[in-house]
């Protein structure tokens, strides 16, 4: 064994040590252990979020929109397609019409967004994964047919197959209001998705929606999906402005970003807190370390008069702290990559055992706690952990290099 781990080694573990030192070393690396570990959970934690935003809330609602200003609707749309089709950040795109109004069932009336959708782009659209394939294919061959969140059915107490009467409100050309207009609608499926949308929105045909609120172009607008979504900020503008038809532009970061955001926001505060618990454990490294040199001069003097140079002294004190600091980070990364690869079914098990919800699906859009570990994460926090552990033995280290070995032994 080399010289320096050598001592570095026996330092450490001298059965002979002060309690209160071994108590104070003893603390640090479980310090940095527990940072590592809960840093490692809480961002795998805040990374299963953003998987499942992108492959469940954002696989419903469009990534970008465009709505025509004209009241008629937006003019040569399908030539706005072909155009918007080429460029290869887009993975999907079709014509809308936007229909807001009320569902009546009896004496029970929900409010609901209508997305009027084409048949012929729909059937293009492997989105849509939140019905069967059955359900599907009857919306698509039945123009009188609907497609509604799960909240809704449960809400006007209905069922596939019944008929739900569809209230739209009109407004005349000196803003007055008139007699809402009125469709019957077969209920050819449920939208099994959980969370606040299920509550609220709905699949309809654009052409039924298109002639009832008048709008003679055939659609409103243009809908798109993105190979990123994340992109939809930067992307939506651009290609708004190269539009002909004057056009209200729209992203899915002003209707559901605050969701993203506060995920954002969450993993940022999560990150610098955790950070600065592994410093503070580090500082423990600090403090242990010169405990150690202050007990150990006469050692250190010994090893001084013996010929030991400067520089063996601050590698073997250094290379104590890094011991501390490298076990309390093995452990911690082991136990945070165990951990966030089982979260889902670890938190299964508890919620069996103490009869308790983690996340509601009547309130979230999920309802399991989800995980993702991504593996530069992990590599940055050993490395983080790893770099403190080396920064708070410099002092220490050199304080003890510069111990003088004939005033030690001349007491």
């Amino acid at each position: 064994m080399p010289l320096v781990l050598s001592l570095a080694w026996r330092f450490r573990s001298n059965k002979r040590q002060n309690g209160f030192i071994s108590f104070i070393s003893a603390s640090s690396t479980v310090g940095i252990g527990l940072g590592c570990f809960v840093l490692i959970l809480l961002l795998s934690v805040m990374n299963g979020f953003e998987r499942e935003l992108q492959d469940r809330l954002l696989s419903i609602i469009p990534h970008g929109e465009y709505t025509a200003v004209d009241a008629e609707g937006l003019a040569n749309w399908p030539e706005e397609i072909r155009k918007l089709s080429k460029d290869s950040r887009i993975s999907f795109i079709e014509p809308f019409v936007k229909a807001t109004g009320m569902l009546q069932k009896g004496n029970e009336l929900k409010a609901v967004e209508m997305s009027a959708l084409s048949p012929d782009f729909a059937e293009q659209n492997n989105k849509v994964t939140h019905v069967t394939d059955e359900q599907w294919h009857d919306f698509l061959r039945n123009e009188n047919a609907v497609l509604l969140g799960q909240g809704i059915l449960a809400h006007l107490n209905v069922k596939v197959g019944d008929k739900v009467q569809l209230l739209l409100p009109q407004i005349s050309e000196d803003l007055s209001l008139k007699a809402p207009k009125s469709l019957w609608l077969v209920i050819a499926g449920s939208l099994n998705f959980a969370g606040e949308l299920s509550n609220h929105i709905g699949l309809m045909h654009m052409s039924l929606a298109a002639d009832t609120l008048g709008v003679k172009n055939g659609a409103q607008g243009i809908r798109l999906r993105f190979t990123d979504p994340f992109a939809a900020p930067q992307i939506v503008p651009e290609l708004g402005f190269k539009m002909e038809p004057e056009v209200y532009m729209s992203d899915w970061t002003r209707t559901e970003g605050n969701l993203y955001q506060d995920i954002q926001l969450v993993r940022s505060v999560v990150y610098i807190a955790l950070i600065l618990v592994i410093a503070v454990a580090c500082f423990n490294i600090v403090s242990t370390l010169v405990m150690a040199v202050n007990e150990k001069q006469s050692e250190i003097a010994m090893l001084k008069s013996m010929g030991a140079k400067d520089s063996l002294i601050i590698q073997t004190f250094m290379l104590q702290g890094l011991l501390n600091g490298a076990i309390g980070t093995l452990w911690g990364v082991i136990l945070g990559v165990l951990m966030a690869s089982n979260l889902a079914q670890v938190a299964h098990f508890f919620e069996t055992l103490f009869t308790i919800k983690f996340l509601s699906g009547d309130v979230y859009f999920i309802d399991f706690l989800p995980s993702e570990l991504h593996w530069n994460e992990v590599f940055m926090t050993a490395s983080i952990a790893l770099l403190l552990s080396f920064l708070a033995t410099l002092y220490p280290a050199i304080k003890a290099a510069k111990i003088n070995p004939a005033e030690v032994l001349g007491h």
